[in-house]
């Protein structure tokens, strides 16, 4: 699979598609009417992906209320809004907290996570069709000691569970025909930045000892699907363009040798995020893709400060096994992040363009 330009999943949603929702929830909508108008979403979603001339598209992971969605509207046992707040901030020191689900009931399958989804774009477009996951490491977050403790006495029980549904999932997709799939871990920021790594030790927990039990949890999902191109997309949260985590990614380095994922997607937009210097670590046979352009913030990045961005990762890692992206969704919950959809279609261009031409540039006939 060659893909230079790349987008990790979400897409704002159109108002059109939030007012639905509403009327949906409220029972002023039929679930049928309602499809019809999420098909329409979904529709356009392709056509801006389409347009801005990336390899890869994705369905906007517009049916879904929030990036992992999928498992908790998919699977019986999860309070919606019940689990444990984590705080979202931006630079100025504005700050929101967002509920995560938590798991208070044996999980229970009533319908496939995603399958649904890329069926449907699979048959819509021409170009890659990208199916995204959560880790089993981001629902390791919905679990709680004490609400969680009737359903599943420990948190590895309920984990071999959730390998168990996602590797269900994987198995039905390859079947579908899928040939990439991306796994969202955003919980690994929370094992590089300093401080939560301090935090960690503090509770009594060893944050070295979790990344070798988070990549083996991966590992364990991924394996025996050898005709699927799997990603690892690590970010620090992104939330109504806010963050929770910063810190370079050091200190969770041996997760690009010791996971088997053929691509990692990783945020690279600001200072936030370090510098390329981490990339040393990445074995010769994987590839890196850069998320240096911002869904958080409006400025519409150059094509030459992207260029010099990636001339200088391609120190560590060859620009043949370099790709681009934007660094996150541009809406991993539904009310998206303080960008236009103008300007979420521009990024996306930008992305392809900038793609295209250094992939002209190196190429021997270029």
């Amino acid at each position: 699979m060659t893909v230079r330009s790349d987008v990790v999943g979400s897409l704002l949603r159109p108002a059109s598609l939030l007012e639905a929702r509403a009327a949906l929830d409220a029972g002023r909508l039929t679930s049928s009417d309602f499809k019809r108008i999420e098909d329409r979403a979904v529709d356009d979603a392709i056509r801006v992906q389409d347009n801005a001339g990336l390899d890869v598209v994705t369905d906007g992971e517009l049916r879904r209320y929030a990036f992992f969605g999928h498992l908790v509207d998919a699977v019986d046992g999860f309070d919606k809004l019940g689990g444990w707040a984590i705080p979202f901030r931006d630079e100025a020191g504005e700050e929101l907290v967002f509920r995560r689900p938590v798991v208070v009931e044996k999980l229970r399958w009533r319908r496939g996570l995603c399958a649904e989804e890329f069926t449907y774009l699979r048959a819509r477009t021409t170009r890659v069709a990208k199916a995204t996951l959560i880790s089993t490491q981001q629902a390791a977050a919905y679990y709680d000691p004490e609400r969680s403790r009737g359903a599943y006495p420990t948190r590895d029980a309920y984990l071999a569970d959730i390998v168990d549904l996602t590797r269900r999932e994987i198995d039905e997709l390859a079947r579908l025909g899928c040939t990439y799939v991306q796994i969202d871990a955003p919980q690994y920021a929370a094992l590089l930045d300093p401080a939560m790594r301090e935090g960690y030790r503090k509770r009594g927990s060893d944050p070295d000892a979790l990344i070798d039990a988070c990549i083996e949890m991966d590992n364990a999902v991924i394996a025996g699907h050898p005709d699927v191109t799997f990603g690892l997309h690590i970010c620090r949260g992104n939330n109504q363009s806010k963050f929770y985590a910063s810190g370079d990614y050091g200190p969770i380095a041996r997760v690009f040798a010791k996971s088997r994922f053929q691509r990692f997607l990783l945020e690279y937009d600001d200072a936030r995020s370090g510098g390329f210097e981490p990339l040393r670590e990445m074995p010769a046979d994987r590839e890196v893709v850069l998320g240096l352009v911002t869904t958080k913030k409006a400025r519409l990045e150059t094509v030459d400060e992207l260029k010099r961005r990636i001339d200088e990762a391609a120190t560590y890692v060859p620009l043949e096994r370099l790709a681009l992206s934007p660094q996150c969704g541009f809406a991993s919950t539904m009310e998206g992040n303080r960008i236009t959809p103008e300007r979420q279609r521009e990024k996306l261009a930008r992305v392809a363009e900038t793609a295209r031409l250094v992939c002209r540039l190196t190429s021997p006939h270029g």
